[in-house]
């Protein structure tokens, strides 16, 4: 049974007057939406670290080296120690929510371990951090024309190169998000 008027599997796409810097030309996947208030993780904000560094902080020795390669994103301002992974739908971890058919959330580490080890979903994106609202938030925001929204795509989320994904999943609603004035006008 899902939330009347729930945003899951929404991307959020922060228009040009975003006053949050931890939102300025994001790209946020709301992961999930209910009466209680919202979860998103932000898919267009690498860090400067690698997978490579958090598999260390884990202490996963001879990690898969092409994983390693991979970037952390910061996921949201919110529990930035806490690590989230976005992936191609896989039924066998611990703590997984199911955002889409094509996408789920994992919370728990397994999905990590497996990762380290070469294994894990074919299609990934390793977040530290999250994007949350209190109970109505995200509905004042959606009001206030703080973010237009796409349904969420595996193309965005996981393959398009990050300084694509703002201008690209707004250009999905047939928008160039760059000549849209910063200043809201009000008749």
């Amino acid at each position: 049974m899902g939330y009347e008027g729930s945003m899951a599997n929404q991307l959020l796409i922060a228009m040009p007057g975003m006053a949050d810097p931890n939102f300025s030309t994001t790209v946020t996947l709301v992961c999930e939406h209910n009466d209680e208030g919202a979860l998103g993780i932000v898919i267009n904000r690498p860090l400067e670290l690698t997978l490579a560094e958090l598999f260390e902080q884990l202490e996963l020795d001879d990690a898969d080296p092409d994983t390693a390669e991979l970037p952390v994103l910061l996921g949201g301002p919110v529990g930035p120690e806490r690590g989230f992974v976005l992936h191609a739908p896989v039924d066998r971890y611990e703590n997984t929510l199911a955002v889409s058919s094509d996408i789920h959330l994992t919370l728990s580490r397994d999905v990590i371990d497996e990762m380290a080890a070469g294994g894990g979903p074919q299609q990934t994106l390793v977040a530290l951090g999250y994007a949350g609202w209190e109970a109505g938030q995200l509905e004042h925001e959606m009001l206030a024309n703080s973010w237009l929204t796409v349904p969420a795509t595996t193309d965005i989320v996981f393959d398009m190169p990050f300084n694509q994904r703002w201008m690209s999943a707004a250009q999905t609603l047939g928008i160039d998000i760059s000549q849209i004035s910063p200043d809201a006008g009000h008749a």
